[in-house]
């Protein structure tokens, strides 16, 4: 049995109170509040055949994910049309993780406990998505890139985001519960046929994974001819995470785009209004592009909006783009920020945590993560 005294004295210590003042739909959550449902889904994933046969890390992890699934209803539970809707909850409630996790628990700045962090935080996020998938057009190519992340977490897979769903629908009272089951089933089905269930699918090519994952209409077995004639790193990380010695070590023969040293060189401060700054850069960069000139991309790019449209500029170019993404432990990150002749004001760097998404696999053709 679930020692709940014990758990409610931890991981939900400051959660609970409001998951038990979140209302939840009537009609698809009758059995109440989303504490008494986060309650049902835990006892329902561990009483799961296939839950119990996972290895105890992967255990503890998709158990933490049952735990925290939901809380990001606690800031997006609205009332409209008569019912109770908490829309974008599950990303949401993936940034709510991650900050705990990282300052409460001290998940960061080492690559395992990175990974620990991480393979929670996806679980959360897409949790909604398996018992939609086969209603989906793009469901093939969600799948593989969603299951493309296997190569950065390696606790994180299909199978048990699909094993998450099952707990979450069996966790609840609602008239529909055997018609999602089935759905996810289907979803199952479909991640077994596509390769991409337990990990990610092996492609011939990096960049015929590439083409596949944003869409083209290619054959996933096809070895497609490579036109990229270079490489452009973007560089990925919160204030203070070592970005700038990083590069000095590893690419300083490639010229750098800094928005740090563009804001220094026309006086913007980092709490201004940005639009400037990033179009110099960008003017910057297409100058490089054009001449088939390799080069590193320096700032935060904090958020997978943020990348994507610096990874499409690339990509017209046909450069092949590398994502690395830096981190460090808390406090570290905090005193070398502070000891910056520019730093970020510790409250600014905060708010940037609360919206700190990691680059996924699919975001780029190389993407990794490095601990400094």
């Amino acid at each position: 049995m679930t020692d709940w005294n014990y758990i409610e004295r931890t991981a939900l210590d400051r959660y609970e109170e409001q998951l038990r003042q979140t209302p939840q739909s009537p009609v698809f959550h009758a059995e109440g509040d989303a504490f008494v449902h986060t309650r049902m889904v835990c006892e329902s994933l561990v009483q799961l055949s296939e839950y119990q046969r996972l290895n105890e890390r992967q255990k503890h992890v998709l158990y933490v994910a049952a735990l925290l699934h939901d809380i990001g209803k606690i800031h997006t539970t609205k009332l409209g049309d008569g019912d109770w809707h908490s829309p974008h909850h599950a990303l949401t409630g993936s940034n709510m993780v991650r900050e705990m996790l990282w300052k409460d628990y001290g998940l960061c700045g080492h690559q395992e406990l990175t990974e620990i962090r991480e393979a929670v935080c996806l679980l959360v996020r897409y949790h909604s998505y398996p018992p939609v998938a086969i209603d989906r057009p793009n469901a093939r190519q969600k799948l593989h890139s969603m299951a493309a992340n296997s190569l950065l977490v390696p606790d994180f897979s299909i199978k048990l985001l699909c094993m998450l769903c099952k707990a979450d629908m069996l966790g609840r009272k609602c008239f529909d519960q055997k018609e999602i089951l089935a759905k996810i089933a289907l979803c199952e089905e479909l991640a077994i046929e596509e390769g991409c269930y337990e990990t990610c699918y092996s492609f011939p090519s990096k960049h015929t994974q590439r083409a596949f994952l944003t869409g083209r209409d290619v054959w996933k077995n096809q070895d497609l001819y490579d036109d990229c004639w270079g490489e452009v790193i973007l560089v990925s990380g919160l204030p203070g995470t070592g970005k700038d010695t990083w590069i000095k070590k590893n690419v300083s023969d490639f010229p750098m785009i800094s928005l740090d040293n563009i804001r220094r060189a026309n006086k913007i401060p980092p709490t201004a209004e940005q639009g400037k700054v990033a179009n110099m850069a960008r003017e910057q960069a297409k100058e490089y592009l054009r001449r088939h000139q390799p080069l590193v991309w320096n700032a935060t790019n904090i958020t997978a909006q943020m990348r994507e449209s610096l990874v499409s500029l690339f990509e017209t170019y046909h450069a092949c783009v590398r994502i690395v993404y830096l981190e460090t432990e808390w406090q570290c990150l905090l005193e070398r920020n502070s000891s910056r002749e520019e730093s970020v004001p510790q409250s600014v760097v905060e708010e940037m945590l609360g919206k700190l998404v990691l680059p996924e696999s699919y975001e780029a053709r190389n993407v990794e993560w490095v601990s400094v």
